[in-house]
């Protein structure tokens, strides 16, 4: 187990981007951060920011990487969890400060945006959040010798966040402090899944059959609801496919007969 602690410098890694949200927000820079990125973005197609939103969800996040239940159920265990904390500091902190969202301050048509105006509960991004909470616990939840294959997680975070501004739903310290914080929550869902048994991971046991019963209700969630934008209906219904294929081999190795030991 050594060889997936987290080192104690670590712990201080997610001040970096929760200072220069600070730096940000009272260098009265915000305005112009957002404006800077929101219009370099447009460059790109709706689509492909939209899509990195879905990344963000936590429902889509969750259909994404819900094969891990066969695959890897640890890191599975510790994106449930890092996901599950992210979710409540996210809804805590934008009740506590309820910071007005780029619609809320900036005049219609200033900027570009992707949706439906949002203008209240900016601080922290929500969706930020989540990615960076479940690319550090997957992370962090990884041998020492898995990690360099997943530090791509960090990178495609990154790109969750700056789709927040691309859409036009949060300033750039929501997504620093979003990053921040949810650094922060994938480490203590990582060190959680830490603590389940190895012989408690397997198909037939306890808690993967729970994170089964998650993937129908992901089902669900997929099918009746719109997952932030239109634009992402597609990767919904792939969603939808991902689970129920994974379902139909977890409900396989449920039939498997557990080898006989000759005395």
């Amino acid at each position: 187990m050594s060889n997936k602690a987290i080192s104690n410098y670590v712990w201080f890694i997610p001040l970096i981007p929760i200072a220069l949200a600070l730096g940000i927000y009272f260098g009265e820079l915000q305005s112009a951060s957002f404006l800077f990125i929101n219009r370099f973005t447009q460059l790109l197609p709706d689509t492909l920011w939209a899509w990195l939103t879905f990344l963000g969800n936590g429902w889509g996040v969750f259909a994404l990487t819900f094969p891990l239940i066969l695959l890897a159920p640890r890191l599975l265990s510790a994106g449930i969890f890092a996901g599950a904390i992210a979710a409540l500091a996210s809804t805590l902190l934008k009740n506590i400060f309820n910071l007005p969202r780029p619609a809320g301050l900036l005049e219609e048509g200033s900027f570009y945006r992707i949706g439906e105006a949002i203008t209240q509960r900016a601080l922290p991004s929500g969706h930020t959040l989540t990615a960076f909470a479940v690319a550090s616990a997957l992370y962090f939840s990884a041998s020492k010798e898995m990690r360099k294959h997943l530090i791509i997680l960090f990178a495609l975070a990154v790109f969750v966040g700056l789709s927040r501004n691309a859409v036009g739903a949060h300033w750039l310290t929501d997504v620093l402090a979003g990053a921040g914080i949810g650094l922060w929550c994938g480490m203590l869902g990582a060190l959680l899944s830490l603590r389940i048994p190895e012989d408690q991971l397997s198909p037939r046991k306890f808690w993967p059959r729970l994170m089964a019963l998650g993937g129908c209700v992901a089902i669900y969630a997929h099918y009746t609801q719109m997952m932030d934008l239109e634009l992402n209906l597609p990767l919904q219904y792939a969603s939808i496919a991902i689970i129920a294929i994974t379902l139909i081999f977890f409900a396989k190795a449920q039939l498997k007969q557990s080898p006989n030991i000759s005395e």
